[in-house]
């Protein structure tokens, strides 16, 4: 079993590799089917909420095949003895050349012996 920062890297990767085919498959692979994310920023009064089947290719569509994410873990916390993680860190992403962050929240849960992303909270930084 790959261990979470393995699973983050991969995960983000995914991100970036899709930005150049325009396909989700890779990302979903990551998802939990019971996945539930939330999106926000200072200038809306509550979080978007999605799901596991939110249209992520009209999200990569929207973006150059240029674009790259990174993520910087800040902090880890082990919840149910090692199989479920909480994650807080900075998400890095480059568009046309321009680096925007957000803050970010994610559970991550092993499902069949393979880490799947449960939950995400982003909050974008300006």
């Amino acid at each position: 079993m790959k261990n979470i920062e393995e699973v983050l890297t991969e995960y983000y990767n995914s991100w970036t590799d899709g930005f150049k085919t325009k396909t989700d498959v890779e990302i979903k692979y990551f998802m939990s089917k019971k996945f539930t994310g939330y999106w926000a920023f200072s200038g809306i009064e509550k979080p978007e909420e999605y799901d596991y089947d939110y249209d992520i290719v009209s999200v990569l569509e929207q973006y150059d095949e240029f674009t790259h994410k990174e993520f910087e873990v800040l902090s880890t916390t082990i919840r149910k003895n090692g199989k479920n993680y909480l994650i807080f860190g900075t998400e890095s992403s480059t568009i046309q050349g321009q680096t925007h962050r957000a803050k970010c929240l994610y559970t991550w849960e092993l499902e069949s012996g393979e880490w799947k992303l449960v939950r995400e909270y982003i909050e974008m930084e300006s």
